[in-house]
């Protein structure tokens, strides 16, 4: 898919792709290792070969996720070339953009308001027995110009369920990696809690 994109990030009007025959790509929003993500809908992509199949993955949790407030609707997962493609509603700026926008800084109105919206997301996202193991400020996004003043909690790829859904048990723990943190999750923390 990349092929098709400009250096503007724009993709050309004339060979954009069509994911599902109904869902139009438009410019790339963002890249990250696990693929790269579109405007259009709201489009992720990796290649279908990926040794860690990040979309089919979190697709599985957003269909767990389903009808929590915050949490954007998937319509259509599937093959689309030799791509595997996620396509959500459109969703707007990032917690990140958003502070960008604001000449990185708040009002205690404003963080007060955010945080008790991240918290109720993260807070559900536990209550449906997982952990998103991925929180930084690029993956929580304001709605789209229906739900300005939402804030949806995204990129579950690396989310692990940590405890049995019937029994409410724990599942045992298993050391494999102690910490699972974003270089820019670290930066963030760095700049901002010196």
């Amino acid at each position: 898919m990349e092929s098709v994109v400009g250096a503007n990030g724009w993709v050309d009007r004339k060979s954009r792709p069509v994911v599902n025959g109904r869902f139009r790509v438009g410019p790339m929003i963002r890249f990250s290792q696990f693929g790269a993500v579109y405007h259009g809908f709201f489009l992720s992509f990796e290649n279908v070969n990926a040794e860690y199949p990040a979309l089919i993955h979190e697709s599985e949790v957003y269909k767990r996720l389903k009808g929590g407030a915050g949490i954007s609707k998937v319509r259509w997962i599937g093959v689309e070339g030799d791509h595997n493609a996620l396509v959500m509603d459109v969703m707007g700026l990032s917690l990140d953009d958003f502070f960008t926008c604001c000449s990185k800084k708040f009002s205690l109105k404003t963080v007060l308001m955010l945080a008790e919206k991240m918290i109720n997301r993260v807070e559900f996202v536990h209550s449906k027995s997982f952990l998103h193991r991925d929180i930084k400020p690029e993956n929580f996004l304001f709605g789209a110009i229906k739900q300005p003043n939402e804030v949806n909690i995204v990129s579950f790829s690396l989310a692990k369920q940590y405890r049995d859904t019937s029994t409410h048990q724990h599942i045992p723990y298993r050391l494999v990696a102690c910490f699972i943190l974003s270089v820019l999750s670290l930066l963030f923390n760095c700049l901002y809690f010196q």
